[in-house]
């Protein structure tokens, strides 16, 4: 079994996490929609994370929606002190399954309700607000109102902290003058590297940086450069891949997610992976397409 800890830890609002977590999303079903194939599976899932030492989970309760977190509450409550679970608010689900701006007061007070109960919680340790003003990427525009809501139910005692979700640089220096933002969750990844300068400027200001899809999301990374390391690594590419997250900076706090014990062996074992420099500098040539 990996030993996470070679991974290093950070602090992610008032609590410190390993640096390797998990993300549930992959728990629900086809298209994040519905109950999974096998709820058995699901929950020995994250019975064996934390039994192999993750302490940092994310979720959100529109994964399913409310599947996800129904699985988490059934697997690991009551949860072990050291767990840290995030959230996420700012999107709900429509009957065909699509994805729904949810920004008023009433859907974000909901949303965090939700959460609660679906968690078994009194107090969610970090919520992210995920903008929606740009459904596959960040996009410029106010936040303000949706963070002031958020801001109020921290106030509330409902909420610890509070992090940012889907956003520019721009909108979490706004975000910071209504409250603290403990986290940034952004796409990144070996091929999709537009926030380079921004997860340095958070790792100077000690804020965390959480990729999603570290992995590609729903297209996969393919790339013969990434094969190449691998194999002459002796691991998988999507192992590497995780691995060269890792390395990219102290800050980066990682989330892979899968909904079988065995990838989730493979996901934990990157602990133990340390890439040479001549590999960071071959993998470093994917985003512009250039061979190293």
């Amino acid at each position: 079994m990996s030993n996470l800890e070679k991974s290093g830890v950070f602090k992610l609002g008032g609590r410190t996490v390993r640096r390797i977590g998990y993300g549930a999303m992959q728990l629900a079903g086809k298209g994040v929609f519905g109950p999974p194939k096998d709820r058995a599976e699901a929950v020995a899932v994250l019975r064996e994370a934390v039994e192999s030492g993750v302490n940092h989970i994310d979720t959100s309760d529109f994964y399913g929606p409310h599947v996800t977190n129904q699985i988490i509450r059934e697997a690991l409550h009551p949860y072990r002190d050291d767990l840290v679970i995030v959230t996420k608010i700012g999107a709900t689900r429509g009957a065909d399954a699509s994805w729904k701006p949810a920004f008023s007061k009433e859907a974000l007070t909901q949303a965090i309700h939700d959460n609660l109960r679906n968690l078994g919680l009194d107090v969610i340790e970090v919520v992210n607000l995920r903008s929606m003003l740009g459904i596959h990427g960040p996009a410029e525009g106010s936040l303000e109102e949706p963070l002031s809501v958020l801001a109020d139910l921290q106030r509330q005692g409902l909420v610890k902290h509070v992090g940012l979700s889907n956003v520019t640089a721009k909108q979490i220096a706004d975000g910071r003058k209504i409250t603290d933002i403990v986290c940034v969750q952004n796409q990144y990844n070996l091929a999709h590297r537009d926030d380079e300068a921004l997860i340095d400027q958070l790792a100077a200001e000690g804020t965390a940086y959480v990729p999603f899809f570290p992995l590609g999301g729903f297209s996969s990374l393919q790339s013969s450069t990434l094969s190449d390391v691998a194999a002459r690594l002796g691991a998988t590419p999507m192992q590497v891949a995780l691995a060269w997250l890792l390395q990219r900076g102290p800050n980066i706090l990682l989330i892979p997610g899968t909904s079988s014990r065995g990838h989730l062996r493979e996901n934990l074992a990157v602990a133990d992976l340390a890439l040479p420099a001549d590999a960071i500098q071959q993998l470093d040539g994917i985003a512009s397409g250039k061979p190293v």
